[in-house]
């Protein structure tokens, strides 16, 4: 049960921010979730104003709370668009985490998250074993992104999913801890579970990119997921967990950024770890503070650090058509969107063509695409078509967990499109 105490105190500092929503309804126009089913209790305004009396409603119904609460695909489109400037994201996080302590985790995702996740180098080699074993209950589906179905409930299900890579990335590797080069720069790098363990060749392209242009380079030989999986589930003590583990792992290093590909976890070192800051000690807290502003998205410290530059307008006329996503948690929450784009039009062999709503949701929203997996195809259905319509054979994102979805609704829809991270691209144009 939720110390009353604590529970008190944390429910002050919601009613703190809620006060700033005037009840305008500006976030309707913006939330992907309310686009498709028109529910008042959908959209943040619904949420807000459910969260102003929670915890009464907590009491009367902390079942019904959460089921309202999980229906959020914890994009920020909310609070980036919010002229009153309501935290949405922050707030949502911190009510999940209070209705989880109080009602508690269902059984699976105590296992997971707490039995599994929250231990990175058990959760590294149950992966590594299941990368193994996946040929048992998976079969390849779509060669061009590389998908798989599963090989039982083909009649009951159509998703196509992202296989786990033979080999993760953190065992192709081991630990890396090389000097500045030319640049005078080092950074650590983050992976990201997905990329270590899905999308490795991220991984590659980053290390390629970093090596040109002479960054050195630390990153841990078990590297661990960024928590933010675990608060969006509310489970605060697993959150705690693994920014203990990631302090001890990067905190006592000497390096100038902490670089990462995927915006998720970005986003997760800059904003997420805060909300986790009070059951840490005054001098935790201050490094996470000094890693969180030493973090950067990948095109971030390739373009503003290292003076990466566009090339001219004629240099954007390849023979390859290509569109980009930008996914929520790297344009919404970091602001970071014209860099990418720079770093795609490096690469003569392609020819940038924008979509149609570029920055809406693809409709994943982590765990959201699991529970509620029609709703989020019906999201993204919109985000295939504005593909599509480019007439582009390939689209880049700064977010694996967006190329996962992405590549999943083309496959379904039997587009020939390659889903690729735009660091791939860019990397494949040096020398």
């Amino acid at each position: 049960m939720y110390p009353m105490q604590r529970l008190a105190s944390t429910l002050k500092d919601l009613e703190k921010q809620l006060e700033l929503c005037v009840r305008c309804g500006m976030c309707q126009a913006y939330c992907p979730v309310y686009a498709e089913t028109g529910r008042e209790s959908d959209v943040a305004r619904g949420k807000l104003a459910l969260l102003e009396g929670l915890i009464g409603k907590m009491f009367k119904d902390p079942h019904g709370v959460h089921e309202r609460l999980e229906r959020c695909l914890l994009c920020g489109s909310c609070a980036a668009n919010c002229p009153s400037g309501v935290k949405a994201l922050e707030i949502f996080l911190k009510a999940r985490a209070i209705i989880a302590e109080y009602r508690g985790l269902g059984p699976l995702k105590k296992v997971l998250l707490r039995g599994m996740l929250a231990h990175p180098e058990l959760f590294n080699r149950l992966l590594e074993w299941g990368a193994r074993l996946q040929g048992l209950v998976l079969k390849p589906a779509d060669e061009l992104p590389g998908t798989s179905c599963p090989r039982f409930l083909s009649p009951l299900t159509s998703r196509h999913v992202m296989p786990l890579a033979p080999v993760p990335l953190h065992r192709m590797l081991g630990s890396l801890n090389t000097p500045s080069g030319a640049s005078g720069l080092k950074v650590a790098l983050f992976p990201g579970c997905l990329i270590d363990k899905v999308f490795p060749q991220i991984g590659h392209a980053m290390l390629k990119s970093l090596k040109h242009h002479g960054v050195g380079v630390f990153l841990p030989g078990q590297p661990a997921c960024c928590g933010f999986p675990a608060l969006g589930a509310g489970d605060g003590r697993t959150l705690k967990a693994l920014i203990s583990y990631n302090l001890q792992q990067y905190a006592a290093q000497s390096f100038d950024y902490l670089v990462t590909g995927c915006a998720t976890c970005a986003a997760a070192l800059k904003q997420v770890w805060p909300i986790g800051a009070r059951d840490f000690s005054a001098s935790e807290q201050e490094q996470m503070v000094a890693l969180g502003e030493k973090t950067l998205d990948i095109s971030q410290f390739l373009v503003d650090k290292l003076a990466v530059v566009q090339p001219g307008a004629s240099h954007g006329n390849g023979r390859i058509g290509l569109t980009y996503h930008d996914s929520c948690h790297l344009k919404k929450s970091l602001g970071v969107a014209g860099q990418p784009r720079v770093l795609l039009r490096n690469n003569s062999e392609y020819r940038l063509e924008e979509m149609a709503e570029a920055d809406r949701c693809c409709g994943c929203g982590g765990s959201f695409n699991v529970e509620h997996y029609e709703l989020s195809l019906a999201i993204g259905k919109r985000k295939r078509e504005d593909i599509v319509h480019t007439g582009c054979a390939v689209v880049a994102t700064g977010c694996p967990a967006c190329m996962l979805h992405i590549s999943d609704l083309l496959a379904q829809a039997g587009d020939r499109i390659q889903v690729k991270h735009f660091i791939e691209v860019y990397a494949d144009s040096l020398s």
